[in-house]
């Protein structure tokens, strides 16, 4: 589903908050939309340059994942990692030869990718650098 900033977003919400901008890493709603601003071939045209985006933003945001996801503004996400619910069927004719995991990093108090500064993207860095050396 394709979801449009248009179809959910008004000018009232816009303006009140496009001077604000968020505390991890300075986004700003206008960085938020830029790609479905500059293209208009995007897939749901929004995205949270850091955690404080979702809630400083969430009068946008929020209606966007609702209907996207096509969940109600009540509706909360919840975690099982019990690994023993898992359930496949995996045909052994034809067995899986490689697999392919990807990974989206979200650390608290760092940018996501859109808006990720710099200076956190090195911090992260080294971060993971030295958090690597206890593999």
């Amino acid at each position: 589903a394709v979801v449009s900033t248009q179809s959910t977003g008004t000018k009232e919400r816009y303006e009140k908050l496009a001077r604000h901008t968020t505390a991890t890493s300075g986004f700003t709603l206008y960085k938020a939309i830029a790609c479905a601003v500059e293209f208009d071939n995007q897939h749901c045209g929004i995205y949270a340059g850091d955690w404080d985006s979702y809630k400083d933003f969430a009068d946008v945001f929020d209606p966007i994942i609702q209907e996207y996801h096509g969940i109600k503004a009540d509706a909360r996400h919840t975690s099982d990692m019990d690994s023993t619910k898992l359930v496949g069927n995996v045909n052994p004719d034809a067995p899986v030869k490689s697999t392919r995991i990807r990974v989206g990093r979200s650390i608290n108090g760092y940018g996501l990718s859109p808006g990720i500064t710099k200076e956190q993207r090195l911090a992260v860095e080294q971060l993971f650098a030295s958090a690597s050396k206890k593999f």
